[in-house]
């Protein structure tokens, strides 16, 4: 579809502007995706790559079992396609060692059928260090496996599979002193102000694991038919990005810190048909941890989730912790959590919304409709003002910023049972205003159904 320069502009006029970067010529049709959500949300427009010219990997270079050429092939058919003006980049049939991937403007990664990327498990490939995050903090650090930072246009798409050697990864999930001695390293220069490209992480033993996929500071994203196994880090995590689309990608990844999604600082986003399959949330809504999050200063916003399976995971839906920049407008509708038979779902809620004294920042006006689940260890709804995890130890309480929390709405969702239908902690100084549960049936409660403090204008019906 051709781009409509009116409505394009009068959308652009409803989010405020991200971070100022430099594109590339724009691809000349878009894909547009409508939501109807329960507040004004732009349409959003990916890339369309049909009629686009194709660049095979096999014709750059690539030889199946040979990492080395098939990672340099990789880069000069993406490096092809972006001088062309756009371009698909294809991986065909066949088992593909490679290393990081760093994608380009105008440019979709197709994988397809038949087709593994599989990706090194040797730290020392994803040198030299880029410009990324790790839990809210922006830092130099080991290259995403697939990367893509100040980019227009992008995709990867395919119903191939992109999947990780855990390795080494593996070991790294044990997150022993060195590791933990990194982070407060790296928090301690967030607070100081010092420049992110003077926070190298790779130097010493922080052993900071990368994403899978990150895209950082990009517009008009897509990713979709995509398999992925296994991840070192967080999964697919868009960082101040805006119009981006996620659809029917199937994930499977059990290790430490492997959610599904991270929407982080991010707006204008939709996740639809996917299948989750985690070691930590299905989804979490992120905009970016005390000090870096306060100075990016972007919310994440417009928001959608819908049609997905969670097979397991820590939440359906998280909001948070690292939520600083703040959150609003999120929208998760008609999805389902389903295990299969003889298989206990690690799920804990349905909606979590943590933060602690620290974060500051905001979440308003979250809905949650239409929600199917089997049996799940929390509740449907659960709050928590008083997440640290490890933090609660390693650096005190610099500086107090509560998080204000307004509009939690959830409708129509039935779960098979739970130990509570909400769980809602508020502070004292700042109590969690508006919840409404409307149409909640859970079929056996095994603890406090309502579980209440500091909350105002609270709605069961």
């Amino acid at each position: 579809m051709a781009i409509d320069r009116r409505s394009l502009m009068q959308a652009a006029l409803l989010l405020p502007a991200l971070p100022a970067v430099a594109y590339a010529r724009a691809v000349r049709s878009y894909r547009i995706f409508h939501v109807d959500a329960p507040f004004p949300m732009p349409a959003i427009r990916v890339p369309d790559f049909t009629g686009a010219s194709h660049f095979s990997i096999v014709r750059y270079g690539a030889v199946a079992g040979d990492q080395g050429k098939t990672s340099a092939a990789i880069q000069k058919a993406i490096a092809a396609a972006h001088a062309a003006g756009g371009g698909v980049v294809l991986v065909p049939a066949g088992n593909w060692l490679t290393g990081p991937i760093h994608l380009k403007s105008n440019v979709n990664l197709h994988v397809e059928d038949g087709a593994t990327l599989l990706f090194s498990a040797n730290p020392q490939d994803y040198l030299p260090p880029v410009p990324t995050s790790w839990e809210g903090i922006e830092c130099l650090n080991y290259s995403p496996l697939v990367y893509a930072r100040e980019c227009e246009n992008v995709a990867v798409t395919g119903s191939g599979r992109l999947e990780a050697q855990l390795d080494v990864w593996r070991e790294w999930y044990l997150r022993p002193k060195a590791h933990m001695g990194g982070l407060v390293e790296l928090y301690q220069m967030a607070r100081a102000g010092t420049p992110v490209e003077r926070r190298d992480m790779t130097k010493g033993a922080a052993n900071l694991r990368p994403h899978f996929i990150q895209f950082n500071r990009c517009r008009h994203v897509l990713i979709e038919g995509i398999s992925i196994q296994n991840s070192p880090f967080w999964t697919i995590h868009p960082y101040l990005c805006r119009d981006v689309v996620i659809r029917d990608v199937r994930i499977s990844a059990h290790g430490h810190n492997n959610d599904g999604v991270d929407p982080e600082m991010s707006q204008n986003m939709l996740i639809e048909d996917c299948v989750f399959d985690q070691g930590d949330d299905a989804v979490s809504v992120k905009s970016g941890r005390e000090d870096d999050g306060w100075r990016l200063a972007t919310p994440s916003r417009n928001i959608a989730m819908r049609n997905c399976l969670v097979k397991n995971g820590h939440q359906l839906m998280a909001i948070g912790s690292e939520i600083s920049g703040g959150i609003e407008n999120v929208f998760v509708d008609h999805c389902r959590v389903e295990q299969g038979e003889g298989v206990k779902s690690r799920l804990n809620n349905l909606l979590f919304v943590k933060t602690n004294e620290r974060r500051g920042g905001f979440v308003r006006n979250i809905h949650l409709s239409n929600i199917n689940s089997t049996a799940i260890a929390g509740g449907v709804l659960s709050v928590d003002t008083d997440v640290l995890y490890q933090w609660r130890t390693l650096v005190p309480t610099y500086q107090r910023k509560l998080t204000p929390i307004e509009g939690l709405h959830i409708r129509n969702v039935t779960a098979a049972s739970a130990r509570y239908r909400a769980s809602v902690r508020g502070e004292e100084a700042l109590p969690v205003k508006g919840v409404t549960l409307s149409d909640v049936q859970v079929g056996e409660i095994t603890g406090k159904a309502i579980d209440l403090t500091n909350v105002l204008g609270f709605s069961d019906r």
